[in-house]
């Protein structure tokens, strides 16, 4: 099932309404879709390079407004679609014990979830279950989204298809890196 959404988003790539089709992607990959949007956005940005940055914003603002449908699921819909969707990603047994240490750790569990691998649509809908500070939400979204799709964006700009593999083997690795170094330097400076 997931090679066959796999296909399918990759063939988005092609489609002369693209940017729409990214729109809805990354939309949708942030309450339940399963594939992230930097799969579509890598080939239109190396089709298009000059375009780069446009297409980051468009994946920018649809991830963050599907976030807030995560947000909404979690907020007024957990028993119906909420919970299945996270029982389906296999994160469903830890949810008591998270959700009662979710709030206290404030924006990082949304900016860990926006840059790194982690499934974000599993925290969109935790930041609504918990009742996270719609506010918080929202600002933590648009940074870590923000860094990630442009990120992506100015690597592909500036040094095209031969970073392509770096991107999609390496990026999430050196996102999980720079998160544990900034929380370790935060860390370290509340020790000193």
């Amino acid at each position: 099932m997931i090679k066959g959404l796999y296909d399918w988003t990759m063939s988005l790539a092609d489609h002369p309404r693209a940017l729409w089709a990214l729109a809805l992607v990354a939309f949708i990959e942030s309450s339940v879709f399963p594939i992230p949007p930097d799969i579509l956005m890598i080939p239109m940005i190396l089709a298009r390079p000059s375009r780069a940055f446009v297409i980051a914003g468009v994946a920018l603002v649809a991830s963050v407004l599907g976030g807030l449908l995560g947000y909404a699921i979690g907020a007024f819909f957990y028993e119906q679609l909420g919970q299945p969707i996270l029982q389906a990603l296999g994160k469903a047994d830890a949810m008591s014990e998270f959700n009662t240490r979710f709030n206290d750790l404030g924006f990082w569990p949304v900016l860990i979830a926006g840059l790194t691998p982690f499934p974000y649509k599993v925290i969109t809908i935790m930041s609504g279950w918990t009742g996270l500070s719609l506010g918080t939400f929202i600002v933590t979204s648009i940074i870590a989204r923000g860094l990630r799709f442009f990120i992506v964006a100015a690597l592909l700009w500036k040094f095209g298809a031969p970073v392509k593999e770096f991107i999609e083997r390496r990026l999430g690795l050196a996102f999980t890196a720079f998160v544990i170094l900034l929380l370790g330097g935060f860390a370290a400076v509340k020790f000193i």
